[in-house]
């Protein structure tokens, strides 16, 4: 029973302690984080490399909606 009150008690305190702490975290800005970073970082390599993944996935699936639009026709896909 003990147990239960000191874990229920530790939930409790870091709810309160997330939710005090909620504001100051709002202006946290993830670019400009990564703007300042050395060109040779790790994250810095990750972060690039996944914004041009996306970039390439946004102008793919772009082409293919245009190649849909232009046949007329809608894909059917394999059950």
């Amino acid at each position: 029973m003990s147990r239960w009150l000191i874990v229920g008690g530790a939930a409790v305190g870091a709810v309160v302690l997330a939710r005090r702490l909620a504001p100051s975290c709002g202006g946290f800005d993830f670019a400009k984080m990564i703007e300042r970073m050395p060109d040779e970082a790790p994250p810095k390599w990750m972060y690039l490399n996944i914004s041009a993944i996306r970039a390439n996935t946004e102008r793919t699936l772009q082409l293919l909606e245009e190649q849909r639009a232009g046949s007329g026709t809608t894909a059917r896909t394999a059950a």
